[in-house]
């Protein structure tokens, strides 16, 4: 059976080198005699790989030695948690910025452990945009600023990182991560989930200044102590081995394309032909505020939720899956994340195309 063009927010499409190379080593790997899904993770089988993984991200990345890399469970969702208890003291506080759904989660959940403020929002305008913040609008004592730098379901993406002077910035990269260049040392913390750009759902990427580790507080869970992840080189327990080896294979693809620079140059180019058409037509209407939009996820309507829900139908039977937006939110959405050939986009655009010419508005 043909692949199809898979849109999905997450998990989403993977490098088609990176699965044929997966799919070459999912019997055996290397001399191992096994598949690396069957590896102890203690094995010297199994340690080349993580060693290299990270080696890898920190050369992408440019992360400096002050930081640790941690490859762990749970999803970036726990890391809602994980984020106040060892940052937020007790009787501390936290400030958040809410620009969608998952840093209203976030935020939420810092509530269970202090005083966790929502300094700004954009939810009145229904997260069309970005919320601008810096230095000033900290609340004095606050030990974080916590932000997500791109809204999966509403389409948006910081386009500046916020000054926070010496109190650390924490950014949910989940749904940007690894789309072109950052200043990690800009950021106290960043984390994201593997399914929407790096690896198939299972791995939890937290990249954490060294001096922020050893502060959490007396009541956390082990699994979610950041200090004592490091301290054991991600393996306190078994970790998501094989999904670990599968960001492996994706970071050696973005090295082997020229990096996050060679990156981004390709995602520009995708994102410049979807929106440029977008803004080229009056059939459908892209939300989002200009300057605020995501390179990684495409948010669109007819302006008629019933042409809406066929749309995403008659994309899929011409093999362009998993347009459809957000239950929250309806509509369309487009992931077209670092794996999406810019021939997907092309495609996208003809089917859109068609279908405006084929069902004309009432």
């Amino acid at each position: 059976m043909e692949r199809v063009f898979n849109f999905s927010a997450g998990p989403s499409m993977l490098p088609l080198p990176v699965l044929e190379k997966a799919a070459s080593e999912m019997l055996c790997y290397g001399s191992s005699g096994m598949s690396v899904a069957e590896m102890s993770h203690r094995s010297p089988d199994f340690e080349p790989i993580i060693q290299k993984a990270e080696a890898d991200l920190r050369l992408l990345m440019n992360v400096p030695d002050d930081y640790a890399v941690l490859f762990l469970q749970g999803g970036a969702s726990t890391q809602f948690a994980a984020v106040p208890l060892n940052l937020m003291p007790e009787g501390g506080k936290a400030d958040y910025v809410v620009s969608g759904q998952f840093s209203g989660k976030a935020y939420k959940e810092a509530l269970k452990y202090g005083d966790a403020a929502e300094i700004a929002s954009s939810k009145a305008d229904n997260f069309v945009y970005i919320p601008f913040v810096g230095r000033k609008d900290l609340r004095e004592g606050t030990s974080y600023l916590h932000i997500c730098f791109n809204n999966t379901i509403y389409g948006t993406k910081y386009n500046y990182i916020p000054d926070t002077g010496d109190v650390p910035l924490v950014a949910d990269m989940s749904s940007c991560i690894l789309s072109e260049p950052v200043d990690v040392t800009k950021f106290g913390v960043i984390y994201a989930g593997a399914q929407k750009n790096m690896a198939p759902a299972g791995m939890t990427l937290v990249i954490v200044r060294k001096d922020l580790l050893g502060r959490a507080r007396p009541v956390t869970p082990t699994m979610l102590d950041w200090k004592t992840l490091a301290d054991n080189g991600s393996m306190y327990n078994t970790p998501p081995c094989y999904t670990i080896y599968m960001a492996g294979l994706v970071y050696e693809w973005l090295l082997s394309i020229g990096g996050l620079e060679a990156m981004k140059k390709i995602n520009e180019e995708k994102a410049a032909l979807l929106y440029g058409y977008l803004d080229s037509q009056d059939y459908y209407i892209a939300p989002v505020r200009k300057e605020f939009r995501s390179m990684m996820n495409v948010t669109f309507v007819t302006g008629d939720a019933d042409l809406d829900k066929k749309f995403a139908a008659a994309a899929t039977l011409e093999g362009l899956k998993n347009l459809k937006g957000h239950r929250s939110v309806g509509g369309m959405r487009a992931s077209i994340y670092n794996a999406m050939p810019r021939e997907g986009v092309e495609k996208l655009i003809g089917f859109m195309k068609k279908f405006a010419a084929e069902n004309p508005k009432a």
